[in-house]
């Protein structure tokens, strides 16, 4: 009965209309809000993306589960470029030197996947995006601004940060679990 209940409640909420962050600039007190529980998340996500890079020993950092895709070091070193990357484009911090221009950048920056690599910029690049936002006037927090070519709302950049972070950590915990490494979080 409670999963016919559920079934009823997500088509009762997908039949009805939707309004996008875009389409309506929410007010400044529930901006705040969504930054305050967005840095939280990212505090999750740093302890997590941490315990489980320091758990995978050094030499499993090159095995990839099939050619052509991520390395494990790859992997984490892609989410700590998007914490340099979407930070200046986001939040209006200064661009990063770290990660290069473009693909070519993105890959030179990925190819350096040794476990020291990967500790120092997941916890250097999560300090920069952290640094940023928490500098973000509360001002623009609610406004919109050109991001990545569109018009956006940071709240709406937020969440697709939060997203895209959390895939990567969930394509982590399968590659470790892949490898022989539990999850320090899930023992």
């Amino acid at each position: 009965m409670k999963v016919l209940r559920l079934c009823a409640l997500v088509a009762g909420l997908s039949a009805m209309p939707r309004m996008s962050l875009a389409q309506t600039a929410p007010n400044a007190d529930a901006a705040r809000e969504v930054r305050a529980q967005f840095l939280n998340d990212l505090d999750t996500l740093q302890a997590k993306f941490l315990a489980l890079a320091e758990a995978i020993p050094a030499d499993k950092y090159s095995w990839r589960p099939a050619p052509g895709v991520r390395s494990v070091g790859e992997a984490f070193m892609h989410s700590a470029s998007e914490f340099y990357t979407f930070a200046p484009a986001a939040y209006g911090a200064e661009r990063s030197p770290v990660v290069g221009r473009g693909r070519e950048g993105f890959q030179k920056f990925e190819a350096m996947s040794s476990k020291p690599e990967v500790l120092k910029h997941l916890k250097e690049g999560f300090a920069y995006t952290k640094q940023a936002l928490g500098a973000l006037p509360d001002s623009s927090i609610a406004g919109k601004k050109k991001i990545f070519g569109a018009d956006r709302t940071i709240i709406e950049t937020s969440f697709a940060v939060a997203d895209d972070l959390h895939e990567h950590l969930g394509q982590l915990i399968a590659y470790s679990r892949m490898i022989g490494v539990t999850p320090p979080w899930s023992k």
